[in-house]
């Protein structure tokens, strides 16, 4: 089989570590898109040669840009992406919210989102590749005056408004929908929820569906 490659945002803990663990597994050569560079040359030394650390700052489309360019230039070719690089906020509701944390999570959720989307396409075309998107439970229902599920709300609606662009060119997207997870995310642990190898799982039986399946979406809650 030939070499496959995915560049990831948000790679360096939670969901975006457990996928790069978890795609290597299964071949994959991996970028790993993230502020912390430590943790990611961590994470690379663990993955070994299949793993290539892209420090940087996802809500700025030039470095989302230049770490594809690097990526594409040092494995030949993308394959897939996921855009997974998200965060919430530390005071919910609208009346009591901080607008500059507004604009900060908005940057992230939506606008980093974006720019994974713009930047690889033009190598996805290439591979008929895939992109895939963390969305979530919050994006499914109405949860009261929140903000965060609003933009993942976009997230859902971005999601399948790609499926169809990229289905006249042979691609395909998928939205991963968890409801909580354990991960950093959160302040304190949450061990009877979703654990981010279990997205991971999810992640990469997306990346491996038969050419003629088109996986939109796969919504996951916990068990407990």
């Amino acid at each position: 089989m030939a070499e496959r490659t995915l560049f990831i945002t948000g790679a360096s803990s939670g969901i975006g570590a457990a996928t790069a663990r978890a795609a290597v597994a299964a071949g994959w050569h991996v970028g790993l898109m993230a502020r912390s560079a430590d943790k990611l040359d961590a994470l690379a030394r663990d993955l070994g040669p299949q793993a290539m650390p892209l420090p940087g700052d996802a809500t700025d489309v030039a470095s989302q840009s230049d770490a594809v360019a690097r990526l594409v230039a040092e494995k030949g070719g993308l394959d897939a992406a996921f855009a997974n690089a998200g965060r919430g906020l530390d005071t919910p509701g609208t009346e009591a919210g901080d607008p500059a944390e507004w604009r900060a999570m908005i940057d992230l959720n939506i606008m980093a989102l974006l720019y994974t989307a713009r930047v690889t396409l033009p190598e996805l075309k290439k591979r008929k590749g895939h992109l895939v998107l963390t969305g979530s439970a919050a994006g499914k229902r109405h949860i009261a005056g929140s903000i965060y599920g609003a933009t993942k709300w976009f997230v859902h609606g971005y999601a399948g408004n790609m499926s169809e662009e990229m289905r006249e060119w042979g691609g395909r997207c998928t939205v991963i929908a968890p409801g909580m997870v354990d991960t950093p995310f959160f302040s304190e642990p949450k061990p009877d929820k979703i654990q981010p190898e279990d997205i991971a799982r999810a992640v990469v039986f997306a990346l491996e569906q038969s050419p003629t399946a088109d996986l939109r979406e796969m919504f996951i809650m916990p068990t407990g």
